[in-house]
């Protein structure tokens, strides 16, 4: 184990050479082997607009994957080729308001399967490629509706050696790959697939034409996901894999290179952790995991604003898909289409004032109190009689994987700020220790808050009924190691 107390300045100096140290890293910088996009949604008719840029001069071979709300089961995933400065773009969407999302790209960097010439065609002609419930059979719903939103995760598999035939293959020539058939026929064998090496950044954006409102974020990008010899992570476009778990650093190892501010002293620190192979998703859950996330929230009426936090486990489907539970979730998912994880909530307004006893959201969720039960799911801000009488639904994002804080009622208050706790007295969730003893406390988060105006005047000539926004949340992070503070 090795931990250095640095300042604030070192550490952001040092972010954007970290990649060097060969371990996992959420990337401070934005640029990795690995990108996760916190949420997508097709509901309440929108549609989610995904990016992903090559910034090297080297072509790449990507798994993109797309990952339902409830416990993250696969809905479609395939092989994207990216030559080098490229950019691929896809459309998430869906045909009807109850109906399965679909994934639609013009762009023409090399798929296996090619996604411009599918089966399923819109009347324009254009193919398109439809989610898939296949995987998710054995419990929760069992309908297409349940891919309707999730989150997305894309994984750098090779990079595609220089002047091999490859390379020529996917590289654009006159804004076409050469020979995309040559990508599409690729086995991991193949001397011209070498060893990920980022280089990657990737944004989503959840756009609703009929209204005018744009929520747009960068991915998280982890960095040093793989970096062994002179292996590959390749495989064909029907495979589940690569996945999270996979990460590796060495022939037995997965390290993971964090920056936390420690809970007990406030020092900021660097810290590097050794897991075993077996623990590897570990290494990638330690660089999400959070003791809290904070950020604001905007009720007023005078602004007709609402506001809803999009909270994300990109790792959770590792921990609660089997027989057990495995830290730090403490419960599986169950044939009843939910595995909660306890969480502690205090919201404050904008002059300092709360309400201490705080610990439910409202109305109290039916499956268990002050929980949060999904993979990707959103919190929202509503007056509780209007949550029932809404079904439940998102009035921002139209989610319908919700919970309710209701700071009206609780306190009167329509602007402040929000913090939950995600390692809380009344169930407390710690990572496995590493090899080398760290412990981080809370679980492994991403996501941000939504937050939409509405014009009162909207009624006028040349006047925007809606704006919008979308703010990340920000992180605490509390690692220990043998009960004292790592420092």
């Amino acid at each position: 184990m090795k931990k250095n107390l640095l300042t604030a300045a070192v550490v952001a100096g040092f972010a954007g050479v970290a990649g060097l140290a060969n371990a996992v890293e959420l990337n401070p910088d934005g640029l990795g082997q690995v990108l996760i996009y916190p949420y997508y949604t097709v509901n309440a008719g929108q549609t989610t607009v995904l990016s992903v840029v090559n910034t090297t001069n080297l072509a790449k071979a990507v798994k993109v994957r797309f990952l339902e709300g409830y416990n993250s089961q696969e809905v479609l995933d395939f092989n994207l080729f990216l030559s080098a400065y490229d950019v691929w773009t896809a459309n998430v969407f869906a045909l009807s308001a109850t109906g399965g999302g679909n994934v639609l790209t013009d762009d023409k960097s090399c798929t296996n399967p090619d996604l411009r010439n599918r089966p399923t065609k819109l009347p324009d002609g254009r193919s398109y490629e439809p989610f898939r419930n296949n995987q998710y059979q054995a419990s929760g719903p069992k309908g297409l509706d349940r891919t309707r939103e999730g989150h997305i995760e894309l994984i750098e598999m090779a990079t595609i050696a220089a002047g091999s035939a490859l390379e020529t293959a996917v590289t654009h020539v006159n804004g076409t790959p050469d020979d995309c058939s040559v990508a599409r026929s690729v086995q991991a064998t193949d001397a011209a697939l070498l060893p990920p090496s980022g280089g990657l950044f990737g944004s989503g954006t959840i756009v609703n034409p009929a209204i005018g409102t744009i929520y747009a974020y960068n991915a998280d990008a982890i960095d040093g996901f793989y970096a062994v010899g002179t292996g590959n992570l390749f495989s064909g476009s029907s495979s589940v894999i690569p996945s999270l778990a996979q990460a590796q650093t060495s022939a037995t190892t997965a390290v993971a290179f964090n920056y936390a501010t420690a809970s007990s002293g406030g020092s900021n620190l660097v810290v590097t952790s050794t897991y075993a192979l077996a623990n590897a998703i570990d290494a990638v859950s330690s660089v999400f995991t959070a003791s809290s996330i904070n950020n604001e929230y905007v009720i007023e009426a005078a602004s007709g604003s609402e506001s809803e936090w999009i909270v994300t486990f990109p790792t959770k489907r590792f921990y609660v898909n089997g027989a057990t539970p495995i830290a730090p979730f403490t419960k599986v998912f169950t044939t009843a289409s939910y595995s909660c994880a306890v969480v502690g909530i205090q919201y404050f307004d904008r002059e300092e004032q709360t309400t201490f006893l705080v610990d439910d959201f409202s109305p109290p969720p039916t499956i268990q109190p002050s929980s949060l039960c999904y993979e990707a799911q959103a919190i929202t801000f509503q007056n509780a009689a209007d949550y029932v009488a809404g079904n439940g639904v998102g009035k921002v994002l139209g989610s319908k994987l919700t919970t309710n804080v209701d700071p009206r009622g609780n306190g009167g208050f329509q602007s402040g700020w929000m913090s939950l706790n995600l390692d809380p007295g009344a169930e407390p969730h710690a990572l496995r220790a590493s090899l080398d003893g760290d412990v981080f406390h809370g679980l492994p988060v991403t996501g941000f808050l939504a937050v939409n105006y509405i014009n009162a005047n909207n009624g006028a000539p040349g006047v925007l009924a809606n704006y919008s926004g979308l703010y990340r949340h920000r992180s605490k992070r509390n690692c220990t190691n043998q009960g004292g503070a790592c420092s």
